[in-house]
């Protein structure tokens, strides 16, 4: 019988220390699977370090592994869409490269799609080596991307997932240019189910998902994948304006009873300035929602690739 292939993309981005390591775990963890054939493409994604140098070693050993090199760097969400257009497997494994996604757990990932799972995500109930305001904020993105989809992006699911090839291929197909891996994966549905995982520290090198590009893809994860931040602009300007349309009456009343104090400016101020700070805040929302179309409108690709090396 042909054995089924089994795909992995892994994007990479200044990832020298880590690449050698993780091409040799995710080959011994092949060697456990018999049954099933492995490809790996490794999206090395505009790093600046040597990544590239030790990649193209790595696909000279291991002959199921291949290199894709990014004419700069599209992000992580760039380099898991770029990986798609060079896999070929009955399922997909999307992973990171620097080893906080441990290899081993991808045998459960395949029990898991063996009972009939098309999309088998990690959910992270520990983060290791993570500093408290990452935790933090990660904790409350899960949040409020939950309530703000619906439960579409799952409370603490990760980018690592086993995915069926319908799957990937819907995913595939979608050409949005505002991209959230894991939100597109949340949307698209088919039957699903999280696996609990620890996640260990990097193997080697420094983060880059620093403060301001962690927030910034968390907002465009949101904003991407949910329109109920604009319904929010709407209830809040019903709220105000039922509160002033019933003040009015309140005030008029007062004013013809007590007269109006002078004392009262301080509050007027206040409440301005509060009126002006929402004004602002839904204008905000209201950009965001707009650079989004415009990234839509112009219609640039989401990767481009440079080279492609291979054994």
């Amino acid at each position: 019988m042909n054995k089924k292939l089994v795909s992995v993309i892994i994007p990479a981005y200044n990832e020298e220390g880590c690449l050698q390591e993780l091409a040799n775990r995710l080959i011994s963890v092949f060697s456990t699977e018999p049954k099933y054939d492995f490809e790996v493409v490794i999206v090395e994604n505009g790093s600046t370090d040597r990544s590239w140098e030790i990649l193209k070693r790595v696909c000279d050993t291991y002959s199921n592994i291949k290199g894709v090199r990014l004419s700069r760097n599209f992000r992580m969400d760039g380099g898991l869409t770029a990986g798609l257009e060079f896999i070929k497997g009955d399922a997909c494994i999307l992973m990171t490269a620097d080893l906080q996604d441990p290899p081993e757990l991808i045998p459960l990932f395949l029990r898991k799609w063996e009972e009939g799972w098309e999309n088998v995500y990690g959910v992270i109930t520990r983060r290791k080596g993570t500093g408290l305001i990452r935790t933090m904020n990660s904790k409350i993105f899960y949040k409020v991307a939950f309530k703000l989809t619906s439960g579409k992006i799952p409370k603490n699911a990760s980018d690592f997932r086993l995915v069926d090839r319908k799957v990937y291929e819907t995913v595939k197909a979608m050409k949005e240019r505002n991209r959230f891996v894991r939100g597109l994966y949340g949307w698209v549905g088919f039957k699903s189910v999280g696996i609990n995982m620890e996640r260990p520290p990097r193997f080697a090198g420094k983060s880059n998902a620093h403060t301001f590009v962690v927030l910034d893809l968390a907002f465009k994860g949101i904003f991407a994948n949910s329109y109920k931040p604009l319904r929010l602009i709407t209830v809040v300007g019903f709220t105000v304006s039922g509160i002033s349309f019933f003040s009015i009456p309140v005030l008029a009343l007062l004013w013809i009873i007590k007269g109006v104090p002078f004392a009262g400016f301080g509050t007027l101020i206040a409440l301005v300035l509060l009126l002006f700070g929402l004004l602002s805040l839904m204008l905000g929302v209201i950009s965001e929602y707009i650079g989004l179309v415009y990234e839509e409108v112009k219609q640039r690709p989401n990767f481009i690739v440079s080279e492609v090396y291979e054994n």
